[in-house]
């Protein structure tokens, strides 16, 4: 991708089903004036897996694969709500999509499977599969949407200890500025999109020298 540089990959969570911000979330994207690729959560989709593992007794590779189609459940929702967004399955159709002036959906689920250096049990979240696709897409830019406020400076180490990030999380970061977005930033974030500007707070300890939305 020519423009891989300039690209923000976006991790929707999908805690905001629950929200009355998806919808907003949804229109502040679109806005995005960056190549953009949505990464979408699994939310309750996944938690319903989660739920049922110790009942049915099912293993932690067949659960991790449910829950990344929990994942995709929320991709085609996300999908539905956008006129800009469209489904992507891999790197291909990302690219197209992006250079139609669309939004690709990523639906994870044939890449992430088949992928050597992602782990098939629940040490992977979605935050994981976000920063893997960043790394593999050369993109500049990370930007995690939860449903929580993180302080400026916030540092990895401290997030994944809080469980705000999964633990493996760290492992799958490329050369790209991280931030993380939530509600607080929800009322500038699609003005900062239009403007070039990536929403919420960039992590102190995952910089690497880029310029992101914290000024």
């Amino acid at each position: 991708m020519g423009r891989g540089q300039q690209l923000l990959v976006v991790k929707l969570g999908g805690s905001s089903v629950s929200s009355p911000d998806l919808h907003r979330w949804v229109r502040a994207l679109e806005q995005s004036s960056f190549p953009t690729v949505v990464v979408p959560g699994g939310g309750p989709f996944a938690d319903t897996v989660r739920r049922y593992q110790p009942k049915l007794g099912f293993d932690d590779r067949a659960a991790h694969e449910m829950a990344i189609l929990g994942m995709e459940q929320f991709g085609l929702a996300l999908i539905s709500l956008s006129a800009r967004m469209t489904r992507a399955r891999d790197r291909e159709d990302i690219e197209t999509a992006i250079e139609a002036g669309r939004i690709p959906v990523w639906l994870p689920r044939d890449v992430a499977l088949t992928a050597p250096d992602i782990a098939k049990d629940w040490s992977v979240t979605s935050d994981s599969l976000a920063a893997w696709l960043a790394r593999r897409m050369s993109a500049r830019h990370l930007c995690l949407i939860k449903q929580l406020d993180v302080p400026e400076g916030s540092q990895i180490e401290a997030l994944v200890a809080a469980q705000i990030v999964d633990e493996t999380f760290s492992d799958q970061l490329g050369n790209y500025a991280v931030s993380i977005a939530g509600p607080g930033d929800l009322a500038t974030a699609g003005l900062r999109l239009t403007d070039g500007r990536v929403p919420g707070h960039q992590l102190s300890d995952h910089a690497v020298g880029l310029s992101v939305a914290a000024e």
